[in-house]
């Protein structure tokens, strides 16, 4: 998914400091509106002949990403490098230039700063009325002339913000560079079945066992909805209950979540809410989005909170339904339940040190492989390419199951190490305990952003669509996997219901 949102490990920059003061010149030999023109001019904006026009029109931001401009100009080739490798839409020239606008206009703005406190000074002495007034007038020009520039900066550093907000996360040095067909192989696990009869794909089981209506869906809700049915509707709970159960077992909290969200929270952690290529539905005449995975809603739990040290790492396993347009998806290999409008999930999402980020990957992808090869799944999991990336993931693994009914393997789950990219924009701080009990003893250290990470645990249709499809039996009827079958009552085997 291609997002427009700020890097990640780009250091703190403090909103406060766009409008830090600097020292200048003298007003008195220039007229405000000169300085002004001065401080905006640039060989890519002296041609523009209406330049206050335009900087009226930048969009206000909604909200702003802790970004370090300065570490970014600083480090602008490996900036540029990772653009180009992310195949990022990211202006980077233009983010530069906006900051060196920026940085010039505040000097402009401080020049006047230093004027007006030079001004005020000389009137607090004795003075002639003539000199006295000539100060006056000299205090109005300044003045006029200050609330002009802040206006204008604030317009500037809107446009810089929402440029800035365009660049994508770093990425991790292993990460292989390209689309998703240059994605590498870390683990392969099980065997394809080998069938001794004609298989059937998830679709036409569910029809002979009764256990989907998509007819009556599409009527009610449109086409990529679904009814579950019968077993099915026992198959996702004991899906969504076993996992829970041994997600819990590494220590995982368990949540329900809301699944509106404010399009904001939505924007932090990474996803498009509008746009024509958007993934998220929005509800009309609000700022609310329906989710399309509840890491949206677990981020945005801890928004704007600083976290004690010692309460880190937070765990947690959170159950959610998931809305997504799936806009431009068609095809055979869509049909069915697996690519669908509406679905249950279940997700896992960590935040940790920064220092702990890459193993607690490790300890995700680790959890999805252990959950899938106790269901006797046979699956590939793969680092992936860094097209496939998307603004936020530093790091992404995914998992792809064989589907025998379509005879490719698909997606079922990914694990993404995300860095700080959402909580530079959610606000997610952790105040770090001194090293020593002399370090820092009296004061409090400063705070970090905490690292975020996110994991599937279980996507309910798409395993669906494994289990029915890899367990299915020459008479029609379908095995469930021993771990569930606790969990359905006991239930061994779903057959095909009598005529």
């Amino acid at each position: 998914m291609a997002n427009c949102l700020c890097g990640t490990t780009l250091k703190t920059l403090t909103l406060a400091a766009f409008f830090r003061p600097m020292v200048s010149k003298s007003l008195t030999q220039k007229p405000p509106f000169l300085l002004l023109t001065r401080a905006l001019a640039s060989p890519a904006i002296q041609a523009d002949v209406n330049v206050a026009a335009r900087e009226s029109r930048v969009a206000r931001p909604q909200w702003k990403a802790a970004i370090d401009l300065k570490w970014i100009r600083d480090n602008k080739a490996d900036v540029a490098q990772n653009i180009r490798h992310r195949n990022s839409v990211a202006n980077l020239d233009l983010v530069l230039e906006l900051y060196e606008r920026m940085l010039n206009l505040q000097k402009e703005v401080e020049r006047l700063r230093a004027e007006r406190n030079a001004v005020a000074n000389k009137m607090k002495g004795k003075l002639e009325i003539s000199e006295r007034q000539k100060l006056i007038e000299e205090g109005k020009i300044i003045k006029e002339g200050l609330i002009t520039m802040d206006e204008d900066l604030l317009k500037l550093t809107d446009e810089l913000q929402l440029a800035a907000q365009c660049i994508p996360n770093l990425t991790h040095p292993d990460v292989p560079i390209g689309g998703e067909d240059c994605s590498t192989l870390r683990k392969m696990v099980g065997n394809v079945r080998e069938f001794s009869f004609p298989i059937k794909d998830h679709v036409q089981l569910g029809k002979d066992l009764d256990l989907f209506d998509f007819d009556s869906a599409a009527e009610v809700s449109g086409s990529k909805f679904f009814y579950l049915k019968n077993e099915a509707v026992l198959l996702e709970m004991a899906l969504i209950n076993w996992t829970l159960s041994e997600v819990m077992k590494k220590g995982f909290t368990p949540l329900t979540t809301p699944e509106i969200a404010r399009s904001s929270v939505v924007e932090k952690c990474g996803f498009q809410p509008r746009g024509t290529n958007t993934q998220v539905y929005s509800i009309e005449g609000t700022d609310q989005c329906l989710i399309g995975t509840a890491e949206i809603p677990v981020g945005g739990m801890h928004m704007e909170s600083i976290l004690n040290d010692s309460s880190l790492p937070l765990k947690y396993v959170a159950f959610s339904h998931c809305f997504r347009t799936e806009a431009g998806a068609a095809g055979a290999a869509t049909r069915g339940l697996y690519r669908v409008h509406q679905f249950s999930k279940l997700e896992m999402f960590i935040l940790c040190r920064p220092e702990e980020s890459n193993s607690y990957h490790e300890e995700l992808i680790g959890i999805e492989e252990d959950l899938y090869s106790s269901l006797g799944l046979h699956f590939k999991t793969l680092d992936m390419a860094s097209w496939d990336l998307g603004a936020p993931a530093y790091r992404k693994f995914d998992i792809e199951a064989w589907m025998p009914g379509l005879g490719r393997y698909g997606e079922i789950s990914s694990a993404s190490n995300c860095t700080d990219y959402q909580s530079r924009r959610l606000g997610i701080r952790y105040r770090p305990e001194p090293t020593s009990p002399s370090k820092g003893k009296g004061k409090n250290a400063p705070t970090q952003f905490v690292h975020t990470l996110n994991a599937t645990a279980c996507a309910v249709p798409r395993m669906i669509v494994c289990l029915l499809e890899n367990y299915q039996q020459e008479d029609g009827s379908v095995i469930i996997p021993d771990p569930l079958r606790p969990f359905m009552g006991g239930l061994e085997v779903i057959t095909p219901k009598s005529k």
